[in-house]
């Protein structure tokens, strides 16, 4: 299959973005090239296999922490990204 590529925005042609690197791609092509690598990755041995622990703590840690959400205090009775004068 052959590559896709895309002229780099030109200095001076009033463009404001780059039509360069990862971020610019279009969503199902950035999957293909991540999936690509994850396989390379596995197949090499290199990849990260999830014990069912591991899993299971990663869920919880991600779960308490979007419940949590901005406008709720932490632990500490302090709101979020708030600091004291």
């Amino acid at each position: 299959m052959p590559l896709k590529t895309r002229p780099a925005a030109r200095i001076g042609d009033g463009s404001r973005t780059s039509r360069r690197g990862f971020a610019s791609m279009d969503p199902a092509e950035q999957r293909r090239i991540a999936s690509e690598g994850g396989k390379a990755s596995h197949a090499s041995g290199q990849g990260h296999k999830w014990t069912t622990e591991e899993a299971r703590a990663a869920g919880r840690k991600g779960g308490l922490t979007s419940r949590r959400g901005p406008s709720r205090p932490t632990a500490e009775g302090k709101a979020p990204g708030k600091t004291a004068k």
